[in-house]
């Protein structure tokens, strides 16, 4: 886990990089827009501007893109402070263009925005709030001091007073809505991304080991018939070769060898089988098998059988798919880590559903993020008094979003709440989960796979 913490703090300084490339080419269409608003300006309505001064300010731009173009590659990354370097030209830019139209009163004014909502889309917090300052500032600032646009007569086009302000007033909450909106959507697809990431990771992690299992026990099956082989002639050799010492030490050997290597097979065969019977188990085998890792925690794991419906009191036969044994270890390990002494996991079905319902005699989730509980980065849990007790350890927060994610795939529904108090040391508080399917989608038997599973297949080349 500390790995993939890693890993997406890589990924996240990366997704604050953006090409050199993207920024010019919005450049470039600024200054096409920018070009095409003068000209209009000019020639078409006759307004009187300072067009010197403004096609250099134009110019700006220009001499900026091309000496990006040449000097620098184009698939060039920048780094957050280049990026910002970059939208500071382009405010400054756009902020002497419009002091030399009008300032606020041009409508063109609303261009300011476009650099505050490119930082906040792929710049940090500091250097976004930095462009956000400066645009604010800029704006300010062309209230008071710009040049008139002046109509074909002489006659200064100007907004009244109020209607100023009120622009103003609009442009400074747009700075700040548009920031804090853009940061706050990339923020959470990135964390989003991440999140899919690390739990389509987790799966893999899961289905190389399940498919580990299998391989191994297909060769602690194959390989039985030689290792018996080797055992039998050897012990025949022993006996032709008891009056050779020299000889008999070396068959000894083998003999030793080969019933190590058998023992080593059927340890390894254990631990992996896989065969066909085995893909799938009955609820209690599965739910224990994800539970097994944090069973021997200092905490007590209880399992409980409650069938529904007094009518159907067979235990379902149900697949045994990684991202289910993942996504419940994932919810035990949650609850033996936050309970107080006892975890307790009820298994229940009837003929439409299967439930697994895991509580533990904690402190329950806190109220601030129950309702949020599933989303990845989720941190705190307990309460700051109590979260001494697990120095360096915040919780639920990739963990569960990974369960949630995995037990979904497979048909779930989770829902969270506190036990209030029925917790199970009799405190009050406690966290219960409950995962509940439609019993047709778990259960094997409803699909046809519960009988007749015929002998396993041999593994050829």
């Amino acid at each position: 886990m500390a790995q993939i913490d890693i890993d997406m703090f890589a990924a996240q300084r990366r997704g604050n990089w953006v090409r050199l490339r993207t920024l010019v080419i919005l450049r470039w269409f600024a200054v096409a827009g920018q070009i095409t608003a003068l000209f209009v300006a000019t020639q078409v309505f006759g307004l009187v501007l300072e067009v010197g001064l403004a096609a250099m300010t134009i110019g700006a731009s220009v001499i900026g893109n091309l000496f990006a173009m040449f000097v620098f590659a184009e698939n060039k990354r920048l780094s957050a402070l280049e990026a910002t370097l970059m939208l500071v030209f382009d405010i400054l830019q756009l902020g002497v263009l419009l002091y030399l139209t009008g300032g606020l009163n041009n409508p063109f004014a609303l261009l300011l925005l476009a650099p505050v909502t490119i930082g906040a889309t792929v710049l940090p917090f500091r250097h976004s709030a930095l462009l956000g300052g400066l645009t604010m500032l800029v704006m300010t600032l062309l209230v008071r001091f710009h040049v008139d646009i002046l109509a074909p007569g002489g006659t200064p086009l100007a907004l009244p007073d109020l209607f100023l302000f009120g622009s103003w007033a609009a442009l400074m909450i747009g700075v700040l809505f548009q920031g804090l909106y853009a940061r706050q959507i990339t923020t959470e697809t990135n964390s989003m991304r991440e999140a899919l990431v690390a739990t389509q990771m987790a799966l893999a992690r899961e289905q190389k080991l399940t498919d580990l299992g299998g391989v191994v026990a297909a060769a602690a099956h194959e390989l039985g018939t030689p290792l018996a082989t080797i055992k039998l002639v050897s012990g025949e050799l022993m006996d032709e070769l008891s009056d050779r010492p020299e000889l008999l030490e070396d068959v000894t050997l083998i003999r030793e060898q080969a019933d190590r290597c058998r023992d080593i097979m059927r340890s390894m065969g254990r631990a992996g089988k896989d065969d066909l019977h085995l893909r799938q188990a009955p609820l209690e085998t599965v739910v224990q098998e994800a539970a097994e890792p944090h069973i021997n925690r200092g905490k007590e794991v209880r399992f409980a059988l409650v069938p529904m419906g007094s009518s159907d009191t067979s235990q379902p036969q149900i697949y045994r798919r990684p991202e289910i044994v993942h996504g419940l270890r994932n919810l035990v390990q949650n609850a033996v880590d936050f309970a107080q002494t006892t975890v307790r996991i009820e298994m229940s079905w009837s003929q439409s559903s299967i439930v697994v319902r895991i509580s533990d005699d904690g402190e329950g989730f806190p109220s601030s993020v129950i309702g949020r509980i599933g989303d990845p980065f989720v941190r705190a849990r307990r309460r700051d008094d109590v979260r001494t007790s697990r120095p360096g350890y915040d919780g639920m927060g990739l963990g569960l979003f990974i369960a949630k994610t995995l037990l979904e795939r497979s048909g779930a529904t989770l829902r969270f709440a506190n036990g209030g108090g029925r917790s199970l040391s009799g405190k009050t508080g406690g966290a219960i989960v409950a995962v509940e399917w439609p019993r047709a989608a778990l259960d094997a038997r409803l699909s046809g796979d519960g009988a007749g599973l015929g002998e396993n297949e041999q593994i050829t080349e």
